[in-house]
């Protein structure tokens, strides 16, 4: 009996052994994980000169002249409307294969190419990332329009993001902009990032761009702000970001320049009315910008006649569309000198996005 017992004994010491091992070996690779993300880190200065591609067809604007700017998150190329994505209560890490996320692509670039706007805000452009296959989307995109100067800035490096399962991977991704006109000089600002260490490890670390127009004629210029802001925090990142959004674009206005900003705010604009787009229980919600904030001077467009933008909570394609959880959450801020003449929603039906683009017309008084 003695002996039965030893050997049992031996069994379950092997056995506790084992699996002290496993966990030992995992916490290892979970800390050499961490040392190399943290080691790798994308840490941006406050501000960064950016990068001028490209030939812009118009050398000057003048006052007098109209414009047509168009915002859009184009959702990476791999949220068209069959995804789903787990952040927002879907299923899926992995969206769409490489022949999905070229066909998202050539969609995008086809509706770029109808609208023809003269200024163009993207958002969610990957360079090099896991999640669409490592395409150059910049390069798919700027390859297949002609007459754009574009610049492009990083909001999202990781070396390797490691959960849900299947992990996200490598993510490198920003936001990039077109203009017809002759951009001069093109800055990257840093926003507050509202997560801290490791977390942030693996989150955006988003920025505002602003690139500069000379107004022909004046001492101004057109200033362009394409801007992502936060949109998985607990809402002080966005009251963050978006008073500092506020402070630059104001600083910008006095000095007498014409300015507008345009992206994926994340958030819905207070004078917006989404009555048609209440928020079912369970979903995302976005946040709101009380437009008192930013003062009377200032004009915030939401076009609420179409969503801009849809969960991702199950595919769109095949869905119930009446019963849809829809939003709010993209278009301008634009200084008291230049005059909107209109602002709509390009109803798309999510096919090559999450996000439906916003097109603005307006003409610098």
């Amino acid at each position: 009996m003695m002996q039965k017992s030893t050997k049992k004994m031996q069994v379950w010491k092997k056995i506790l052994f084992g699996i002290i091992s496993v966990l030992c070996i995992f916490a290892l690779a979970y800390g050499l994980l961490l040392l190399y993300l943290t080691a790798t880190e994308y840490k941006p200065e406050a501000t960064e000169k950016l990068a001028l591609a490209g030939e812009a067809a118009q050398k000057e604007i003048s006052l007098g002249d109209s414009l047509k700017i168009m915002t859009w998150n184009v959702g990476y190329g791999a949220l068209g409307d069959n995804a789903d994505f787990f952040m927002d209560g879907g299923s899926h890490v992995n969206t769409a294969d490489q022949t999905r996320v070229s066909l998202n692509l050539k969609g995008i670039s086809t509706e770029l190419k109808e609208v023809s706007p003269d200024v163009v805000f993207l958002q969610e452009v990957d360079r090099d990332s896991a999640r669409s296959h490592y395409l150059d989307e910049m390069l798919s995109i700027t390859d297949k329009i002609s007459g754009y100067q574009n610049v492009f800035a990083y909001n999202y490096k990781t070396a390797f993001i490691p959960y849900p399962w299947p992990p996200i991977g490598k993510v490198q991704s920003g936001i990039l902009t077109l203009s017809r006109y002759q951009i001069v000089d093109a800055e990257r600002v840093q926003l507050p990032c509202p997560f801290s260490w490791p977390i942030r490890l693996a989150q955006l670390k988003r920025c505002l761009m602003i690139n500069r127009i000379p107004i022909a004629g004046t001492n101004h210029e057109l200033v362009l702000v394409n801007l992502h802001l936060e949109a998985y925090d607990d809402g002080e990142g966005k009251k963050a970001q978006t008073q500092m959004l506020q402070t630059i674009l104001q600083k910008e206005s006095d000095a007498g320049n014409y300015v507008i900003a345009g992206g994926d705010f994340n958030q819905t604009f207070s004078n917006t009315d989404i009555s048609a787009f209440p928020v079912f229980a369970g979903k995302w919600h976005a946040g709101s910008i009380a437009i008192q904030d930013f003062g009377s001077a200032w004009q915030m467009r939401m076009d609420s006649a179409q969503p801009s933008c849809r969960s991702l909570d199950q595919p769109y394609a095949g869905s119930d569309k009446k019963n849809f959880q829809y939003y709010v959450i993209d278009g301008f801020i634009v200084s008291a000198n230049i005059q909107i003449n209109s602002c709509r929603t390009q109803n798309l039906q999510f096919q090559n996005s999450d996000h439906n683009p916003v097109v603005m017309e307006v003409t610098l008084k």
